[in-house]
């Protein structure tokens, strides 16, 4: 009977373990490290044309990443640019990048880009190039690319929301006078959405802050072994900035494939297209 039970509770552990294995495979939550070294062949493209790149080494948001390819492409669309979308991060070398003013991380996660990758990348961007990061593109609890946290994104994301984990809150502009905000309220009840926290604000590392949090307008915990969903003082969502020639911008929203479609903030992300091109 004893040895039954031993059996029988062994059997039920394996089977717990390989659900477990399973989910967290299944989102992502196992970090990988597959890096791709042969490009993709490019079609030809007329200019201007956007990247989009869609690469998870982590947490694959699996409902938000297509939604948020499904508002790139028609935002893309109707400015009459050209578009590519890959998942290869062999795409960035300097000959390929060449061909983009525009590369869009859309919800990227874990490491992505070998040591020449990020040469390139980093090349590209300073010469002028426009970098748009998307919500999980600043989401990972640690990165092996230091340039990438401090001047990139400009801040170390270090926890989000979870109890609840998707909650009504409220945004404030930070410059009623910015004209990537102008079509916003100064407050804003933005619905059901995950809130990130990150371990500074940017703006003291040189970025400039266009949206923040109101973090009265939701449940937050604090410190806890999931992390931090808190800030002091000012609570930073999107800023951008200027880095050598190039221009980049990040938006910590859009862990809900439904944030994609409020009016207010595809808005928000099409502005945010215009200046990275220049225009």
């Amino acid at each position: 009977m004893f040895k039954k039970f031993i059996i029988g509770f062994i059997v039920l552990v394996i089977v717990i373990a390989a659900s477990l294995f399973s989910y967290a495979k299944y989102w992502g939550m196992i970090p990988r490290h597959d890096y791709e070294t042969v490009a993709p062949i490019i079609p030809k493209l007329s200019k201007p044309a956007v990247l989009i790149f869609n690469k998870t080494n982590g947490f694959i948001h699996h409902d938000a990443q297509p939604a948020a390819q499904a508002m790139l492409t028609k935002l893309v669309q109707n400015n009459a640019w050209d578009i590519y979308t890959t998942d290869n991060g062999a795409i960035h070398n300097n000959n390929d990048l060449a061909q983009f003013k525009v590369i869009v991380w859309n919800n990227v996660s874990g490491d992505v880009l070998t040591p020449s990758q990020r040469k390139a990348f980093k090349h590209w961007l300073e010469q002028g190039g426009g970098w748009l990061g998307i919500h999980a593109s600043g989401g990972d609890p640690s990165y092996q690319w230091q340039w990438y946290v401090d001047s990139l994104i400009g801040a170390q994301f270090i926890g989000h929301t979870m109890h609840p984990q998707f909650q009504n809150a409220t945004i404030e502009v930070a410059d009623a006078q910015q004209p990537l905000t102008s079509h916003l309220p100064k407050t804003f009840l933005f619905p059901d959405e995950e809130w990130y926290a990150f371990d500074r604000n940017p703006r003291h590392t040189g970025h400039e802050i266009l949206i923040t949090i109101d973090e009265t307008s939701y449940q937050t915990v604090g410190q806890s072994f999931l992390g931090n969903d808190q800030m002091a003082g000012e609570h930073p969502l999107v800023w951008r900035s200027t880095i050598g020639q190039g221009r980049a911008f990040y938006s910590a929203i859009g862990h809900q494939a439904k944030s994609y479609q409020i009016n207010e903030y595809v808005e928000l992300i099409n502005k945010a297209l215009v200046w990275l091109m220049g225009e």
